[in-house]
């Protein structure tokens, strides 16, 4: 784990031995855990008087957002967007234990495909930060606030991304270049998903922080970033949700101009089925009565071809006179 104490001097990495020491004195303390274990769980609960239930919810993986309040600190579990493979969206989750004067900070289990780098990327943009003196951070609340701007950044990146995406399938949709139909199908619905995923993940991060709002969870000091958090989420969430209906106009401007060819191609059959059915079926009880092996019979065979020729005739009028080509 890593433990930092940030003061007005400056930034200072800590062995966490010292953490009950720097819980008594000057300074916000942040501990970031990059694996939880047994062993870890343990150690960290004696000190910092974690409740059981957010203990267990950090060494499982939560589906869903969700915070818990208790009388000095509040646990909170979110999802960050991470692409995967064949239209896979991975829900990098981060847990944090918000306290009176530390935040812990706890990276989630992960599905094994999702790099490791993507774990960690509020926790180290967030240090970087902090190093350069770019961010200040007095309090808990505000630096659990600047790892969720992270997380609301990595959902806007993910969603101009799939943005990007939208734009070119609609391109190729109304240009007619779509290619193999299946592999652009597949395309089309991966997209989609990807948008659910990320309005999804908005969605509930925004309820969360509408509770912690309501609840006042970080008192009057704080409030304004909460509000400012779950404005966020849910703008985030109605730009996918709008993109989401854009690109299902453009799925059923595919699927109706595909099914307005397979019509047409289909009265076109139609036609050429109604045309060929007389004189297929006027062939097949003639001609082996007029064409043999050994002699063919020409004045009813030119009969018999002058009488198909007329119907077939007669029949392509009928039909273009109905409009069916």
């Amino acid at each position: 784990m890593d433990v930092r104490l940030i003061t007005e001097a400056g930034i200072e990495r800590c062995s966490p031995d010292r953490i009950e020491a720097l819980l008594d004195g000057p300074g916000l303390v942040w501990i970031d855990v990059m694996y939880w274990d047994a062993d870890t769980a343990a150690f960290l609960s004696q000190r910092l008087h974690l409740h059981e239930r957010a203990v267990h919810d950090c060494a499982v993986r939560n589906p869903v957002a969700k915070v818990h309040t208790y009388p000095d600190q509040a646990f909170l579990v979110l999802h960050a967007p991470e692409q995967g493979q064949r239209g896979h969206v991975h829900f990098v989750e981060i847990d944090q234990f918000v306290g009176p004067n530390w935040l812990l900070t706890v990276h989630g289990p992960m599905n094994p495909a999702v790099a490791l780098d993507a774990a960690y990327i509020e926790t180290s943009t967030v240090a970087r930060r902090l190093a350069k003196g770019t961010l200040h951070a007095a309090r808990p609340c505000e630096l659990s606030g600047a790892l969720v701007n992270v997380v609301a950044d990595r959902m806007r990146n993910f969603l101009t991304s799939l943005t990007h995406d939208v734009w070119a399938l609609e391109r190729q949709v109304t240009d007619g270049h779509m290619g193999d139909s299946e592999k652009f199908l597949e395309e089309l619905f991966a997209v989609r998903h990807g948008l659910l995923a990320v309005h999804t993940m908005a969605a509930s991060s925004r309820e969360v922080y509408g509770r912690m709002v309501r609840r006042e969870v970080f008192g009057s000091a704080g409030a304004a970033g909460l509000v400012d958090l779950e404005d966020q989420f849910r703008r985030i969430a109605a730009m996918a949700d709008s993109q989401r209906e854009y690109l299902q106009g453009v799925i059923e401007f595919y699927q109706t101009r595909t099914g307005t060819k397979m019509t047409i191609a289909a009265e076109r059959l139609a036609v050429i089925a109604a045309v060929t059915l007389p004189i297929t079926a006027l062939s097949s009880i003639l001609g082996m009565n007029v064409i043999v092996a050994d002699h063919v019979l020409v004045g009813p065979l030119v009969v018999v071809l002058a009488v198909m020729l007329v119907m077939s005739t007669v029949l392509m009028v009928w039909t273009r006179r109905k409009g069916w080509w």
